[in-house]
Formats: structure tokens, C-alpha cells, sequence
């Protein structure tokens, strides 16, 4: 069930399952959130194209197979995708598996809008909330003010979890 809509109301957002004919726009929306980290590689632009969309492509396939019961959404605002938000019910936690806004979408407070509307389903039900989290991520500060906090280091992905 996408979480309530109770925060990110106020930014006129909407939640909608993925079907097929979204793999274009989050395709898009991987490249996106990957493309600074990628230019520094100095390839050229077609290359660095191909191969983000090839890791989309990788990373989709990766959700499908271990994620298949998940809730896999669309955030819309006004009836046009800006994001996504994957989320799966452990037993112990509401599980982000991947948030993620277009970069026009980025830094107005969306997110955390989002954020705390998974946030107070996951309370509804007497759970905490649970994401993997790369280190240099600017979001940490978001999620730390949230009331994320680390609970396993990992290699590239921190565990952060915000209880009920």
C-alpha cells in the first residue's frame, strides 16, 4: 500500500504502481542520479550514456529478481513522474529499497515529504524504517535529521534504520 499522503500532499504528489511502460523513465532517472559521479571518467559522452544505461538496466534487473513482491512506485507531481520509491514490508520493518527524484524535483523538500510519509505508515504498523545508504550521499543529513541512524557499516552502503 503507498504510504499516506499526508506530508507530501502539500507538494500536490501522487503515488502509482510501475508497469512496463515506465522502464523508459526510470531508466532516466538512474542515469540521472549517476551522471556526475560517471563524467569524471573522462569517457566519451555517448560512452558514459551506454554505460548508465546499462547499469539501469542491471539494477532493474537486480529488483526484479530479489524484490519481486515489493511495492515499486511512481511519484508523480501534477500527473507527470518526477521519482520513484520502492518500498518492501519485512517483518520487523518497512524497507526502502530505492528513493529517488528527477534533479529538477531535488532540494524542495519533496523527498523528505516523502520520507516522512513512509515514516509515519511504517509507525502505523509499529515499525521502523530501514534504506542502504551510500557514505558520500549528500541525503545522510536528511535522513539523519529524520531520525536515521546507522545501524550496520557496510562497504559502499550503510544500514540506516529510524525506529517507531
Amino acid at each position: 500500500m503507498p504510504p499516506p499522503l499526508k506530508a507530501a500532499s502539500g507538494f500536490d504528489i501522487s503515488y502509482r504502481r510501475f508497469s512496463d511502460d515506465d522502464l523508459p523513465f526510470v531508466t532516466e532517472l538512474y542515469m540521472s542520479t549517476r551522471r556526475e559521479e560517471i563524467a569524471v571518467t573522462g569517457w566519451p559522452a555517448e560512452l558514459q550514456e551506454q554505460f548508465l544505461a546499462q547499469q539501469a538496466a542491471a539494477q532493474h534487473d537486480h529488483y526484479a529478481i530479489h524484490f519481486a513482491d515489493a511495492e515499486w512506485l511512481i511519484i508523480e507531481r501534477d500527473g507527470q513522474p518526477i521519482g520513484r520509491l520502492y518500498l518492501e514490508t519485512i517483518p520487523s520493518d518497512l524497507h526502502i529499497i530505492d528513493i529517488a527524484l528527477l534533479p529538477g524535483s531535488r532540494g524542495q523538500g519533496i523527498g523528505g515529504a516523502v520520507l516522512k510519509d513512509v515514516l509515519d505508515q511504517a509507525r502505523d504498523f509499529g515499525r521502523g524504517v530501514t534504506i542502504h545508504v551510500e557514505r558520500n550521499n549528500p541525503a545522510r543529513s536528511l535522513y539523519a535529521r529524520l531520525g536515521f541512524e546507522m545501524v550496520e557499516e557496510g562497504g559502499v552502503y550503510d544500514l540506516l534504520r529510524a525506529l517507531p
